[in-house]
């Protein structure tokens, strides 16, 4: 099996800066699309009802044609599926083989195992300072993930 190639993260604000950055693995690199695994590297942290423990396991899908990403949440000691954390972003952008950006839009989309949904973060990217067709764009992207998730199709769903 070929080695897994490291990649760093980059999540950038509005304005192109720099918020967070950390690496990762690639597991499946196809045109139009990345996935990489990366672990939680933050202190545990309680959230819609689950608990997103330090070395929790993500595999992250980002789409270079695509206004979102998907992060799958795997608990650390079962491989469990916590849920699935999708961010409302422009489309990602690979800046060079070992390196990936993304300009992250506020709006996110909480899906629990159940298949439940939670938009998050509807206030923050009310506040953004949006251009129409942006903000038309990030609204259709919510609603393919909410489309995406329905009827429990997406895999892992249960």
């Amino acid at each position: 099996m070929p080695s897994k190639s490291p990649i760093t993260i980059i999540k950038r604000n509005v304005h192109g800066e720099e918020t967070f950055r950390y690496t990762g693995v690639i597991l499946q690199r196809e045109p139009g699309m990345v996935v990489l695994e990366a672990c939680f590297n933050r202190a545990d942290l309680p959230f819609m009802g689950t608990v997103l423990r330090f070395g929790d396991r993500f595999v992250e899908t980002y789409y270079t044609d695509r206004w979102y990403n998907i992060f799958e949440i795997h608990d650390l000691d079962d491989d469990r599926i916590k849920g699935w954390y999708c961010n409302v972003s422009r489309p990602a952008v690979l800046e060079e083989d070992d390196r990936l950006s993304y300009v992250d839009l506020a709006l996110d989309l909480w899906v629990a195992p159940d298949g439940s949904q939670t938009v998050l973060d509807e206030d923050e990217f009310v506040l953004l300072e949006l251009d129409v067709k942006t903000r038309r764009q990030a609204g259709a992207a919510l609603e393919e993930l909410r489309r995406l998730f329905m009827g429990k199709e997406y895999p892992g769903l249960g």
